[in-house]
């Protein structure tokens, strides 16, 4: 299956000039061959992503997460509709590294953000999971270039809830942005200690209403849990907001806060130092993904590998000696 060539495949010259010159349909295409798994596209899709290397890094990568129900959708349409009326392009990328049989929910995004989606100046795409953090890390990313060769200056890529993908997902962006609700019991519980530790901004969703009074108690007490943590290498205090996204109240002060942590990071040095660690970081996952991919690409492995799983259970072996076996022989091969 891997060696099957699509017969509908384009020259990599004409995806090139087709994401360069904004084209979304050939952006869309481009990203598919990233995405896909067959050989002869991982060729294509290098020779893509090579040749636009130069023209991508130019915009500034947002990475959003939240509990489930915080209204993210809601806030991601409406803050996006915000920056294209300031005069940016937004491409937003949605991924669900939970969702391995559905690779995300395309139909789910785009309807939610309807009007997002039908404007010009916007682009959405749910980004494939792969079947690994590395893989959800690697994909998201080339994604991430092509959308900014295409010409898009901010790029918001969403996680579906709070779990191991933000650490992925921390790691490719420049500013992390926590949304949050008042009023669901203790504000602090669910949300793990690490998340909270890479925000640099928490944003308490659906403060209007009711719920105002309980959405300034939640500012509050976020705010004095953040005062706990270290001061980030950034030098950024991670700040606390409210908003409410139905009624377009606080969107605009979360852009401010972005604004002024890009003016602080570029003029101490962080932003370049940060995005530069992120590329060799990039380097490592993908090597990492290669050579899993090698090891159990291989038909010997494949077929030990049950034999050691018999043996396991049966407690013939112990999994540690199993595992120093498997890997011999994978040495051996070459």
């Amino acid at each position: 299956m891997k060696n099957y060539k699509p017969k509908n495949r384009l020259a990599a010259q004409t995806y090139i000039q087709g994401i360069l010159k904004g084209d979304r349909v050939l952006l869309s295409r481009a990203i598919t061959i990233i995405e896909s798994n067959l050989e002869s596209d991982k060729t294509l899709a290098k020779e893509i992503i090579q040749a636009i290397l130069p023209y991508s890094g130019n915009s500034i990568r947002i990475g959003i997460t939240g509990v489930p129900g915080v209204g993210k959708s809601t806030f991601i349409e409406v803050f996006g509709k915000h920056l294209v009326n300031k005069g940016h392009r937004v491409a937003i990328l949605s991924i669900d590294p939970s969702s391995q049989r559905s690779r995300g929910s395309i139909l789910g995004d785009k309807t939610r953000m309807e009007e997002l989606a039908n404007i010009d100046e916007a682009y959405i795409r749910p980004s494939a999971s792969g079947d690994t953090l590395g893989g959800v890390a690697n994909k998201t990313g080339e994604t991430m270039l092509l959308c900014e060769a295409a010409g898009y200056d901010v790029v918001l890529i969403e996680t579906v809830g709070v779990g191991q993908s933000e650490t992925a997902v921390h790691g490719m962006t420049d500013f992390f942005l926590l949304l949050m609700l008042a009023g669901a019991g203790d504000e602090l519980q669910g949300i793990k200690k690490g998340i909270m530790e890479m925000a640099d901004m928490v944003v308490i969703n659906k403060a209007d209403g009711d719920n105002i009074t309980m959405s300034k108690l939640a500012k509050r007490q976020y705010q004095n849990a953040l005062h706990i943590f270290p001061q980030s290498e950034s030098g950024w205090s991670p700040v606390v907001s409210t908003a409410s996204a139905i009624k377009n109240i606080g969107i605009s002060n979360v852009w401010d806060e972005i604004e002024k942590f890009k003016r602080l990071v570029d003029e101490n040095g962080y932003f370049k130092k940060n995005r530069n660690h992120q590329q060799i970081q990039w380097m490592y996952n993908n090597i990492n993904e290669e050579l899993k991919n090698l090891f159990y690409g291989s038909k010997n492995i494949k077929e030990h590998l049950s034999v050691m799983e018999k043996d396991i259970v049966s407690a013939k072996i112990s999994p540690v000696k199993a595992a120093e076996i498997m890997i011999q022989e994978f040495k051996d091969s070459f």
